[in-house]
């Protein structure tokens, strides 16, 4: 606990520092093109948090999250952030991948792999939707709920 204390002290501290710099206009922190380079670092900082002591499984959620987002906005802030129209699905995908991660290093409940699953699920299904040569993949969708319907499965 004092270890962790200490460490969000001294973020604190140097954050303080920065912003009032900045305010002060003694130094400027353009955020305007690093943002999410920063969004990635924060992601990186939980993961190192879950690695320097294992027992914190919460921080495995956020660092998957922030890594991937930040890795979505930095290709999208080089490239062009229309490209948000078909990557948004990766906002799904993200924390899909963060229940799966939770799952297979930590937490062995069906509840985790359920939710991975659905998002992931949900997540790959509107990301290949435009996808030209995957363009009759809903007929596997609506044949899996044609056989469900029909052939239901026994208890």
């Amino acid at each position: 606990m004092e270890q962790r204390n200490k460490s969000l002290g001294l973020t604190a501290i140097f954050l303080g520092i920065i912003f009032l710099l900045e305010n002060l206009k003694i130094f400027q922190f353009n955020f305007i093109n690093i943002w999410p380079e920063v969004v990635v670092l924060v992601g990186i900082g939980f993961a190192v948090g879950y690695f320097l002591n294992r027992k914190s499984l919460h921080l495995i959620m956020p660092a998957t999250v922030l890594i991937i987002y930040g890795i979505l906005f930095s290709y999208c802030n080089i490239s062009s952030w229309g490209n948000m129209a078909q990557l948004w699905p990766i906002l799904l995908l993200a924390p899909g991948f963060g229940f799966f991660l939770l799952y297979v290093v930590a937490v062995k409940e069906a509840s985790s792999l359920w939710a991975g699953s659905i998002l992931f699920a949900l997540g790959l299904l509107f990301l290949l939707r435009h996808v030209a040569y995957l363009r009759y993949w809903p007929a596997l969708l609506i044949i899996g709920g044609v056989v469900l319907v029909l052939f239901p499965a026994e208890d």
